[in-house]
């Protein structure tokens, strides 16, 4: 019997999927609410995106720098990769924000607000709803614009977030946005990736980082070093 490739290679593609021995003819998925993922075998070896399993921090990633102090584990860099192989593409395009911040409406003056403040304290340039959004604006098409103009997206998924999925409000519909392009990093806060499944099976299947493990202060880092591209790599 075949078996799914996604645990190792992961279906982040139609293309991708369509190539899998097991799921190749399937057809293709329409949104992350039909998409039931494969990940019971990669999890079971390298964690839901964190230390668990027998995965420990002790690897650089190819894009830190020779003085960087930040270690990730292989699932890390596995899930990583590929986000920042499009942030060296679309380093050319001028005019970008480095990260479009994702989150729930109640998390905007606590922790997207401290993860926020953490990025831009290591260099990074954030579209955030709480300072881009104008009093009197459309909040939908300002953030169309946001998504648009920045190199990728991060979505902190808190219980609040979860909610809002759940409930299909705003953050249902940046999601949606996000998850169409292999841009985007879940940042897990103050609850697990096995209840974020419940509300979003691709999003969860797809390992993060995660704060039950790491501080926000050194998830914040590794994203710090996920978009930032030296002159002599664009």
């Amino acid at each position: 019997m075949a078996r799914c490739t996604a645990p190792y290679r992961g279906h982040r593609t139609a293309s991708g999927r369509a190539n899998c021995p097991a799921c190749g003819g399937r057809g293709g998925y329409s949104s992350y609410s039909s998409y039931t993922p494969s990940y019971p075998s990669y999890r079971s070896s390298y964690g839901s995106g964190s230390s668990s399993g027998g995965s420990t921090r002790n690897r650089k990633a190819s894009w830190s720098s020779p003085t960087s102090s930040v270690y990730y584990t292989p699932a890390e860099i596995w899930t990583l990769t590929p986000v920042r192989e499009n942030v060296e593409k679309r380093a050319v395009i001028p005019d970008l924000r480095d990260v479009f911040l994702c989150h729930a409406w109640d998390d905007r003056k606590e922790s997207a607000k401290e993860l926020h403040d953490l990025l831009e304290e290591n260099g990074v340039s954030v579209w955030f709803s709480e300072k881009d959004v104008l009093l009197g604006s459309s909040l939908l098409r300002e953030i169309d614009k946001g998504l648009a103009n920045s190199r990728i997206g991060i979505v902190l998924v808190t219980p609040n977030f979860i909610d809002r999925v759940r409930n299909e409000g705003i953050a249902e519909k940046e999601l949606s946005a996000l998850l169409a392009r292999d841009l985007l990093v879940p940042i897990v806060h103050n609850t697990t990736f096995e209840r974020l499944r419940e509300v979003s099976p691709l999003l969860g299947s797809r390992s993060g980082l995660d704060t039950n493990e790491e501080s926000m202060y050194k998830v914040a880092l590794k994203l710090a070093e996920l978009v930032k591209v030296e002159e002599e790599t664009i």
